[in-house]
């Protein structure tokens, strides 16, 4: 049973950085993609940045292309999100998930993690 635990977020004033952590256990995750998704009070959740684990390749949502990077530590089965120029509207509860890798990434994942909460004040 794959388990994802998230942790890493807070508050943070326009402009700062903050780095979420996603520790992944259960499974092998090589054949596996990592996404992050971040729901806002009143929408729906979208998303917001994904990687396949093996071949390191990413995806970004448009919104936040140039201030977000996903990574991944494999001795730690870890997969991070660094966010920086966080923005007011960056606010939301930030999800981690993990799906069997497909040609699409942005969507249709399996498994998914607590959500940790990102506070951007302006």
């Amino acid at each position: 049973q794959v388990q994802l635990v998230e942790s890493g977020g807070g508050l943070v004033q326009a402009g700062g950085s903050l780095r979420l952590s996603c520790a992944a256990s259960g499974r092998t995750f090589s054949s596996y993609a990592m996404g992050w998704f971040r729901q806002a009070p009143g929408k729906e959740r979208e998303f917001v940045a994904a990687m396949t684990w093996s071949a390191g390749f990413r995806y970004y949502a448009d919104f936040v292309k140039g201030r977000f990077t996903i990574s991944r530590d494999n001795a730690k089965n870890t997969v991070y999100l660094q966010m920086n120029s966080l923005k007011p509207e960056d606010t939301a509860v930030y999800y981690c998930a993990a799906k069997k890798s497909s040609p699409v990434v942005t969507i249709a994942y399996d498994d998914w993690g607590q959500g940790t909460q990102v506070t951007v004040s302006s």
